[in-house]
């Protein structure tokens, strides 16, 4: 029903379709097969060249993702499950669509404090706003990858921070990583969090921009 009513209502449906494709992981050529349709017929409603899809094609497109990802042991879907339980420590949101580090830190006031030259680079597919107290008090190690919603490449918003060195070694600690962390309320960034993110290649961005005022505008993606 997320996904059905996120294209359905999208500006940009076929971009919706790209992105939630490739969240799941699947490839023109496997979801075609699946569809008995060909690639390109998938390309273009990707790229809206054919009209906007109806809620029959809507219905078959997400059916087919389900189906799947239930056939792989349904690892996104179960993301999923994990990510929508009920927490105050964390809140997790997709995108429509995808957008590049560079447009996130736009979007966010922010700058970059470490690998602002990898920022063109980075895809971003949603955000995960997160308490860094409460994260850090409340989450055992097992339950980290829930932070990730349905892929990891997204953005990492850490507040209540004060120098940025705890975020960035719980991150350091972890096999996934975001696509870009984000430090609320500082300006100043500890030394050490800034080696271990040119160690794991990944932009660090600072703002001071209002939490509630930043959630309503990454939400409109």
């Amino acid at each position: 029903m997320r996904i059905a009513g996120e294209i359905a209502l999208s500006e940009d449906p076929g971009g919706t379709m790209k992105k939630w494709r490739e969240i799941f992981g699947i490839t023109q050529a496997q979801l075609g097969e699946h569809l008995n349709i060909s690639p390109s017929t998938i390309s273009d409603y990707e790229s809206n060249r054919r009209k906007s899809p109806g809620i029959a094609v809507i219905k078959r497109f997400v059916n087919a993702l389900l189906d799947i990802d239930g056939g792989r042991g349904s690892p996104v879907a179960q993301k999923f499950r994990e990510a929508t339980e009920e927490t105050t420590s964390y809140e997790v949101h997709e995108f429509a669509r995808a957008i590049s580090g560079i447009d996130f830190a736009k979007l966010v006031e922010a700058k970059a404090v470490a690998n602002e030259d990898m920022l063109a680079e980075k895809k971003v597919y949603g955000f995960t706003l997160i308490d860094s107290i409460k994260v850090i008090i409340d989450i055992s190690y097992t339950e980290f990858p829930k932070l990730y919603g349905a892929i990891p490449e997204r953005a990492f918003i850490f507040t209540k921070v004060s120098t940025g060195r705890s975020p960035m070694v719980v991150i350091r600690v972890t096999p996934m990583k975001p696509s870009l962390v984000v430090l609320h309320g500082i300006t100043s960034v500890d030394k050490l969090a800034l080696k271990l993110a040119q160690k794991e290649r990944i932009p660090v961005l600072v703002t001071k921009m209002d939490i509630k005022k930043m959630s309503e505008v990454l939400k409109k993606i």
